[in-house]
């Protein structure tokens, strides 16, 4: 049986300062400089009188700053309002400059509004290794295979906070089997993930960064999951059916409400592939013999007799012809997805016997006191109609003979049963 792996908690931030006009400032500085003298000489040519305008950028020998009073100081003028507007930066607007793969998640690449991902090969069980970086968490009707991503928040600010919201903008074609997920904290818990919102806007995203967001530009953790369904029935497809899906991050202004950037995350690299998935367990039911799960299933039912005396804790002694039956319950458990049938097909067979078949038998029965059927190497079957996720008690019987003279024996002996189970 497969388990799934534990990831940490979201929201780890990383402050990232964004300093984009650290840059400028020492060249508005000097252009300030530079405007102060303009504006000097351009007063001074205003104040000096002029017999004749020259021509634009002509000057006397004598006087090298003498021009036309007509033109120089539309000229500087012009220059004037290019410097102030170049003296003020323009605010940068809130954005997620980047969606990366977060330490220990799924792989991210592809440029900004068409970043690209995926979780692979998926199956409603959560069973056989998942793509590298992907956590499968149990949950009702079905497991999420979950990932951390990175998301570079820039443009934020005292006066313009960040807040981010995310909805699926082209949903799986298969959406009755596979569903986007979102999780900002404690995201080793299916009870946190919620399906992301399948409408846009402040008010309809599935929030990422709430109101009232950051106002430092830094790298927030969160958590996506695909939820893939282990419904069997009319949604089934066929194994190896491939889909994808696109969910958007969008950035709003804290303070105004609008909508300053998008990105684009896709879930095509490659596409999800959904398989169907099988799988049969044994369990220990109340008041019977423990069954432990290791490389195979073992039940041990100690020391036994023909007699039926002293049976250990977890059996029952029920006397038959010849001999005596030891019965215990157990919990077959079967589990299966995406199928079109509803119903599986289980049966059980001898693969290794006793080596004193003559004294010891395996029987199976439906209740403790019986009847018992002998099992043999020829498979029986102990249900045709059973339910995914549906527990079946069945009685397993060790037959012990109450004979005596030749072939009798005591020690210790084993045998192996095989069960199978069939989806059609």
């Amino acid at each position: 049986m497969m388990r799934a792996s534990s990831n940490g908690d979201a929201n780890i931030s990383h402050p990232l300062p964004l300093r984009p006009w650290a840059g400028t400032c020492a060249l508005v500085s000097s252009l300030r400089a530079v405007l102060i003298i303009l504006v000097r000489i351009s007063k001074i040519l205003r104040e000096r009188p002029v017999s004749k305008p020259l021509s634009f950028f002509t000057a006397r020998t004598a006087d090298p700053f003498r021009f036309s009073y007509r033109v120089a100081p539309n000229f500087f003028r012009v220059i004037s309002a290019l410097l102030l507007l170049g003296a003020a930066p323009l605010a940068l607007a809130q954005n997620i400059g980047n969606i990366q793969a977060a330490p220990g998640g799924i792989a991210v690449s592809g440029p900004k509004n068409n970043r690209r991902s995926s979780f692979g090969t998926v199956n409603g069980l959560g069973i056989g290794a998942p793509t590298a970086g992907a956590t499968v968490i149990s949950t009702t009707g079905g497991v999420l295979y979950t990932s951390p991503i990175n998301l570079q928040i820039g443009g934020a600010g005292l006066g313009n906070p960040a807040v981010v919201g995310v909805f699926v903008s082209n949903n799986f074609t298969q959406s009755a089997l596979l569903q986007v997920f979102s999780c900002r904290s404690g995201c080793t818990s299916a009870a946190n993930y919620a399906p992301i919102s399948l409408v846009s806007g402040l008010a309809n995203d599935t929030p990422v960064i709430p109101s009232p967001g950051v106002t430092t530009n830094q790298t927030v953790t969160v958590f996506v999951g695909i939820f893939v369904s282990n419904q069997n029935g009319a949604a089934a497809v066929p194994s190896g059916t491939t889909d994808s899906a696109q969910i958007t991050y969008q950035t709003f202004d804290g303070a105004t409400g609008q909508l300053k950037d998008t990105d684009k995350l896709n879930f095509n690299n490659p596409n999800e592939t959904i398989q169907t998935a099988v799988q049969l367990t044994l369990g220990t039911a109340t008041g019977g013999l423990t069954i432990s799960p290791a490389t195979d299933y073992a039940a041990d039912f100690g020391f036994v007799n023909g007699l039926g005396i002293g049976a250990a804790a977890g059996l029952t002694p029920v006397s038959v012809a010849g001999g005596t039956v030891y019965s215990t319950p157990y919990l077959l458990q079967p589990e299966f997805s995406d199928f079109s049938s509803s119903s599986a097909t289980i049966k059980v067979a001898l693969t290794s016997n006793f080596a004193h078949p003559a004294i010891l038998q395996l029987d199976d029965s439906a209740s403790s006191g019986g009847p018992f059927t002998q099992i043999t190497t020829t498979p029986f079957t102990i249900t045709s109609s059973a339910n995914s996720f549906g527990s079946i008690t069945r009685f397993l019987g060790l037959f012990v003979s109450n004979t005596n003279g030749a072939g009798t024996f005591t020690g210790p002996d084993t045998a192996t049963l095989n069960f199978t189970m069939t989806v059609p």
